[in-house]
């Protein structure tokens, strides 16, 4: 998409009437429940099997703002999507969604011990692809009970994937905490190693190092991504420590992306500077008992930043916390900063028999940077959520919640979140809080 190196000012949304010519839909990613309801509705011939899950959900909510920004869908870190569009009317409107996601496995027994596996999985959201050209699922893997497991291909990280499911997920807080911060969610090009487990200070630990070279095709700024996860299992308690390097894939906020490269096209290669970006985090969950379970987790993010350079014409690449018309020390004009947030998770859930509720909230802090223009590091988000899932049993399940998102300030997102609007369908921009009521259903097979 073109675009013009500057845009006129525009004048902020005011509060009015939903308008409600057009149902917004929710993009953040949605509840798996695949272990919860476990794989006895798996369809089996021979050493294929068929899995996966199919949901809907609808939800009402308050300051919403349908297309608000004068640039639909553009990346929040160039200027000219910090424009709204004048008078645009913003309060309550109504939302829906559905996702789908098919994983079609085949298992073989080889000598000596040796498994085989592959799978191939995509995810449908509203009947489309979640990512243009990226599969979930293209692997295959090689396992035996005293050697571990090596898998090679397309596959999630483990920083979006245990964040996502059980974590986040079991408490309302997907996506707030596990698509925001620095890491990268879909691996393209990857191999996996994992330790059998091992048997360390009376508990089960598990070691695992994952490397992707991304996109090929770029020779100058190679992308390279290295994962290590750490998991360590005693009684009632379970603890996941990871940590996520890369260089050179698309700078971003939303850790639920893809990594491929800086940009879409190698010719752009010559043309731009490399970035990096990382997190840490640890997520723990503690059996209170046989029914309360608590749960949390903390994230440390880093982004190099991303210079804003005009890759043809009037194409841009993706950059990252930029000083718009400002120049670095050797008189580079656009420069990006580096930036630095933690974001913490915390939540509860009760069961009761078929029933589960659960409460959780998400805070996404405040960036330390350089950057003497405000890109949104000043501001703060505060997610919170109540919820109540009910099993009916044969692989469905009901649940709804009621969920609040509150800013510090009016104004740019916090730098941990990939839009203005993510998450919760209020722009910051617009609104410094809203809350929503989401109802949904699930089927796992």
């Amino acid at each position: 998409m073109q675009h013009e190196s500057s845009r006129p000012a525009s004048t902020a949304c005011r509060p009015a009437r939903a308008d409600r010519t057009r149902p917004l839909v929710r993009t953040g990613a949605l509840v798996l429940g695949l272990a919860a309801a476990g794989a006895a509705h798996a369809f089996e011939y021979g050493p294929f099997t068929l899995t996966g899950f199919a949901k809907s959900e609808i939800g009402w909510g308050s300051n919403m703002c349908d297309l608000c920004q004068r640039e639909p869908g553009e990346d929040r870190h160039r200027k000219w999507a910090d424009d709204l569009v004048y008078g645009k009317k913003f309060g309550a409107d109504d939302t829906n969604g559905t996702l789908i996601q098919p994983n079609i496995g085949a298992k073989f027994d080889l000598p000596r011990g040796f498994k085989l596996s592959g799978l191939w999985s995509q995810r449908y959201r509203d009947g489309k692809p979640d990512f243009e050209g990226v599969l979930y699922e293209l692997n295959a893997t090689l396992q035996h009970e005293d050697y571990g497991t090596l898998q090679i291909g397309k596959f999630p990280s483990r920083t979006w994937a245990m964040a996502d499911y059980p974590y986040a997920t079991d408490i309302g807080m997907s996506p707030a905490f596990s698509d925001s911060g620095a890491g990268y969610g879909l691996l393209t090009s990857a191999v996996r190693y994992t330790s059998r487990i091992l048997d360390v200070a009376e508990g089960d630990m598990v070691l695992e190092v994952t490397w992707d070279q991304g996109d090929t095709a770029f020779k100058r700024n190679k992308p390279m991504l290295l994962e290590y996860w750490l998991h360590y299992g005693r009684g009632p308690l379970s603890l996941e420590g990871m940590i996520q390097q890369s260089e050179n894939g698309r700078p971003t906020a939303f850790s639920h992306g893809p990594f491929t490269a800086l940009t879409s096209d190698p010719a752009d290669d010559g043309k731009l500077g490399g970035s990096s970006q990382s997190i840490v985090m640890l997520l723990a969950k503690y059996q209170l008992n046989s029914r309360i379970e608590l749960s949390g987790g903390i994230r440390l993010n880093r982004w190099s930043g991303a210079y804003a350079v005009q890759t043809s014409g009037l194409l841009w690449n993706a950059m990252f916390n930029v000083d718009w018309g400002g120049f670095d020390a050797n008189g580079v004009p656009n420069p990006g900063y580096a930036a630095r947030t933690k974001d913490v998770m915390l939540g509860m859930r009760y069961r009761m028999d078929k029933w589960t509720a659960s409460t959780g909230l998400t805070h996404l802090g405040r960036a330390s940077t350089n950057n003497p223009s405000d890109r949104g590091q000043r501001n703060t988000a505060l997610f919170t959520s109540a919820g109540l899932n009910y099993n009916f049993g044969e692989g469905i399940q009901f649940y709804g919640s009621v969920n609040a998102v509150k800013y510090r300030q009016k104004g740019f997102a916090p730098l941990s979140m990939p839009g203005h609007s993510a998450f919760s369908n209020v722009d910051s921009r617009v609104a410094d809080r809203g809350n929503w009521l989401t109802l949904g259903a699930l089927y796992v097979f």
